[in-house]
């Protein structure tokens, strides 16, 4: 198995290479070679199996042979044990077609615990390996920092700073970050929302000296072990509700497209998920890119729901170079124009080909509150912002498929707590935090603000990263 570049002018890679490195030399995204799929009897074959073992199968191909199968199921048992459900990605029924897969039992109470809780192991692993050290930069616009934080604290070889929008996410989010007082963890607010901090660490990555005096590597969605690592939740509740004999529609609240981008990779190995639906807030540019081919960045603006508060999504580049045909020099084409002009033209044929199994939504503060008050008091499920955006669109007219038989799966991104204020506003309801989180008010923080100037972020990326060099 090897990896290229969705803008082609980068080496290809193994597995270890991809992990290690994160963002591609040219910008680019790594996406496999060729794809790995699966026969209807092979799928069969992995029902019933526990979430590990499952995760291990579907991962494996990827890493081409690079980590022995043993060795990741070892990994795999050891991400998951500590979630808070022995399902790990349980499936709850909503009303007669919709199943909510909660993605929220692991150790940050967010869909991120599922890819990067193994992600930590896998960077250990390696590294043991080549005897390396790593220095982790990432930006999150909410749960990927404290789910990137959890997965690498106190590992010897890894260095990690987390980006944030100052004052852009939740409480819970925010301390769940900068509670961690590790002294290989360093937190940067940045005064900006979170395109810019996108736009820093992706500069980071660019500048090639600097990438390797600190030994640069990414966690976020821009790392592809991160996408294999999100694919097998969505294999195992299709194959729960009946697959590869019966076709799955999929509701995805989007942001950066690393989640509904899994679900599309479930799809090219071969599962029947007919139909993928993206839920956005008011930073609506993928649902306006479904509507109408108009894929123009504009301002982001806060919401209920901040982890989606998103205008440039990464992880749609990966999505593009296929729709192109893999033209990679076209990819980058239009990557380069999107990022100097703010709006990216896709061809007719490509748009109409996204149209074909995509469909977009896109749900206002109010309407997100009406949405969480309506499956509390339909269906007693207390909902995040997020999840509530996904549930909407899902039965939202013209949006799911028109046989009633197909089920639709729900992704449901993050624990209710996490947002108590919205969900309290909806419901009078106040989630409490689970028992291991229950003092985390009280909890020390340490966080700097800084502005977004790449030279003192990346001054003071090289002040943490010495402590390991």
């Amino acid at each position: 198995m090897r990896y290229i570049s969705t803008r082609g002018e980068a080496p290809a890679r193994d597995f270890e290479g991809v992990l290690l490195a994160g963002l591609a030399e040219d910008g680019g995204l790594f996406v496999p070679e060729t794809w790995p799929t699966l026969s209807p009897a092979e799928w069969r074959a992995l029902r019933g199996l526990p979430y590990p073992e499952l995760a291990a199968r579907l991962i494996h191909p990827f890493t081409g042979g690079q980590i022995a199968f043993e060795d990741l199921r070892t990994m795999t048992g050891r991400a998951y044990a500590g979630f808070g459900h022995p399902a790990i990605a349980p499936l709850v029924q909503l009303d007669e077609r919709r199943f909510a897969l909660e993605l929220f039992h692991g150790p940050t109470l967010a869909f991120k615990d599922m890819a990067l809780q193994l992600l930590g192991h896998l960077f250990e692993h390696v590294l043991e390996k080549r005897d390396q050290r790593l220095t982790i930069v990432g930006a999150t616009s909410g749960d990927t920092g404290s789910a990137a934080i959890e997965a690498c604290r106190d590992r010897a070889r890894i260095d990690i700073v987390i980006l944030h929008p100052h004052e852009r996410t939740s409480l819970v989010q925010r301390r769940q970050m900068t509670t961690v007082l590790s002294d290989n963890v360093r937190n940067l607010a940045i005064e900006g929302d979170f395109d810019a901090c996108q736009d820093l660490v992706k500069a980071m990555f660019n500048d090639a000296p600097f990438r390797q005096e600190m030994g640069l590597s990414a966690v976020n969605s821009i790392n592809w072990a991160r996408i294999a690592a999100q694919i097998p939740y969505y294999a195992a509740a299709s194959l729960a509700l009946g697959a590869p004999d019966r076709p799955v529609a999929v509701s995805v609240p989007t942001g950066n497209f690393g989640n509904v981008l899994a679900a599309w990779a479930a799809r090219r190995m071969g599962l029947p998920i007919e139909r993928l639906i993206i839920g956005t807030n008011r930073n609506d540019i993928l649902a306006r890119f479904l509507a109408s081919n108009d894929m123009t960045g504009r301002a982001v603006e806060p919401s209920l729901s901040p982890s989606m508060d998103i205008q440039v999504s990464s992880n749609f580049e990966r999505l593009l170079f296929e729709l192109l045909g893999r033209d990679a020099a076209a990819t980058g084409e239009q990557m380069r124009r999107f990022r100097a002009e703010g709006r990216m033209p896709i061809p007719d044929a490509a748009w109409r080909e996204a149209t074909a199994l995509f469909r977009g939504f896109t749900l206002d503060d109010p309407g997100t509150l009406a949405e969480i008050r309506r499956l509390w008091t339909g269906q007693q499920y207390l909902a995040d912002p997020h999840t509530a955006v996904g549930t909407a669109a899902s039965h939202a007219p013209g949006l799911a498929p028109d046989d009633p038989a197909v089920p639709i799966i729900i992704a449901a991104t993050a624990h209710p707590a996490k947002f108590p204020d919205a969900v309290e506003q909806a419901t009078r309801v106040r989630p409490p935090l689970p028992a291991r989180l229950a003092d985390l008010y009280e909890r020390e923080e340490r966080f700097t603000v800084l502005p977004a100037a790449l030279d003192q972020v990346e001054g003071f990326v090289r002040s943490h990263a010495r402590r390991n060099r």
